[in-house]
Order: C-alpha cells, then structure tokens, then sequence
C-alpha cells in the first residue's frame, strides 16, 4: 500500500492542466481516494469541510460561485484553502475565478484542469486514487491473461507454474506477473492483480533463468494489471486420490478478503496443462454467460432415466 500519492504523480497520470501552482504545491500529498464537491461550504457552512480531500469544481459548483459577491467568494475559497488540501480541480475547462487563483497562491493549493465532464473526471480521480492507495497483499503464483480472463495460477514449488505460463504465453497469451502477485481490492467483488516494480515482465524458468517475455515476445505478451477472476491449482497427480470428472465440485479461495473461483488440475507426464486452462478460462466463461454443460448433461441423464423408467 502507498501511503500517498503527489499532485504531480496524478497530473502526469491523468493528464491534468496545471492552472496554478508551484514545484512545492505540486509535491503536496494526497492520501485519500476520496473526492470532495463542496457544496455547503461555499454558503460558509464549514463544520464537515473535508479539508483533507481534492475540491472538484463542475458546473454546478462554478456557477453557485459567481452569483456570490467577488469578497464573499474570496472568504470562502481561502477557508477552503488549508495546509492538507492537496488540489482545487476544474472540470470542463471552465475558467478559474480570480477569487480562487488569489486565494490558491496565497496558500499555495494547486489549481488543476481537465477538459472532461465532472462525473467522468470524478470516475477516472477515484478509480487511480483507489488502485494507487489501496492495501496490498502479496500472493505466490503466475498471473496470466487468457482470453480476457485473470488466470491466477499457484500450485506447490517445482509444479511448473512459470512453464505453464510460458506455454501460454507462446499461444498468444498475455503475462502479468510471475512467481509474486500483488494483489489489492478495487470493490467488495473485484480484486486486482500486478508485478512488483522488480519483476515486471520477467518470468523464471528453471534451468535457463530469468527472461524478459517482453523483449523475447514482443509488447503484446505482457499487460500492466489485471482483474483475478479464477484460480486454479496445480498439485501433483496422485493415484488413489478421487477427481471431480463432472465439474460439480464449486469451490473458492479468499484473497484479500474476495472470493475468487478455484479449479484444482492434477499434473502428470501426458497432460498439457496449459491447453486444460484454456478451457479452463472458456468454460469459466461460458457459465458466467449463463451455459453450464454440466447441467446440460444432467439434464439429459435425467431424461435417459426416465425415458427407460416409462419403458
């Protein structure tokens, strides 16, 4: 987890107008994801003022601001202006108050811009915030892109995690971390994966080492993030041992406090694991989008049934 986030480091990442503010202001730390559309305030009713926040100013908020006289307005943006308040931001281009610049300067509050609507801009702050500030937990596996689908794959040491990634990755498949995942929780139901900075792109093979999927596969082999939606576990095949063979056996595991789907694959000489999490990936898929073959072969092993019961 980052403790903060700089005005600087979301000016770059959303490509933000600096409007005002100096190299100090820009360094000011945001630390919390939420966003701020001050309401009461501007009538002077500061008693809950998120000081602490990013003040988004949209239509509604410039326009409630210029029917107030010129001091009136000059008063309340000051109090608005305190030594925690990361940033003013504008949506829609509008144009900035001298009001605001004045009071901004004078406490050096950076004033930020941005062409697009308000809750668009509200939606892009928060989302980047959210990821950026979010508590991170770390987890042993390879996450890979199959189809669109965050395939989290763990297994016991020596399984062969990364070469199942690798195969995947020859078959058009896209690598997002390998052997550590940090994960973290965008919402109650969505949990997302990245590499560490240090393993970005790099996967492990014993017996060669490290390589870079990047600079072997090309750009299109790699991806930044990814949403977990499936885990499946790799363990060694063992004889005596009984399998689910119809798909019945729905089980989940808890990462960072979100239930993801898991499937556990056995692994033994003859098997292509990567070709089984493929389908894998389809059939996880095709339930989501409401077909379910084992369903359909229990419904048709019903109608079997009671096609020889009548008979």
């Amino acid at each position: 987890m980052a403790e903060f986030v700089t005005v600087s480091q979301m000016v770059q990442k959303l490509n933000l107008e600096v409007v005002s503010g100096s190299s100090e202001g820009l360094e000011r730390a945001i630390t919390i994801a939420d966003i701020s559309r001050p309401g009461l305030e501007l009538t002077g009713y500061f008693n809950y003022y998120s000081h602490d926040r990013i003040q988004l100013f949209g239509s509604k908020e410039m326009t409630f601001a210029q029917r107030m006289m010129p001091e009136e307005r000059l008063m309340v943006l000051r109090r608005m202006c305190t030594p925690d308040t990361p940033a003013f931001v504008i949506s829609r281009g509008l144009s900035v108050p001298e009001e605001m610049l004045e009071a901004c300067e004078e406490h050096d509050v950076p004033i930020l811009r941005s062409p697009i609507g308000s809750s668009r801009l509200l939606g892009e702050m928060t989302s980047y915030l959210g990821g950026f500030l979010a508590p991170r937990t770390s987890v042993h596996g390879v996450l890979v892109d199959v189809y669109g689908l965050g395939v989290l794959i763990q297994g016991d040491s020596g399984i062969g995690k990364s070469e199942t990634a690798l195969e995947l990755i020859k078959r058009g498949h896209r690598l997002i971390a390998d052997d550590r995942v940090d994960v973290y929780q965008q919402d109650e139901l969505t949990l997302v994966g990245e590499p560490p900075a240090i393993l970005q792109h790099l996967i492990e093979i014993r017996g060669i080492g490290i390589i870079d999927v990047m600079n072997l596969f090309g750009a299109s082999a790699v991806r930044g993030s990814m949403q977990v939606q499936l885990a499946v576990y790799l363990e060694a095949w063992a004889k005596d041992k009984k399998y689910d063979r119809l798909g019945t056996a729905d089980t989940t595991i808890e990462i960072a406090e979100v239930d993801v789907p898991q499937i556990k694959i056995p692994v033994k000489t003859g098997r292509n694991v990567a070709i089984i999490i493929e389908v894998a990936a389809m059939n996880f898929r095709a339930k989501a989008m409401g077909y379910d073959a084992t369903k359909t072969f229990e419904e048709r092993l019903t109608q079997l049934i009671a096609q020889n019961s009548d008979e």
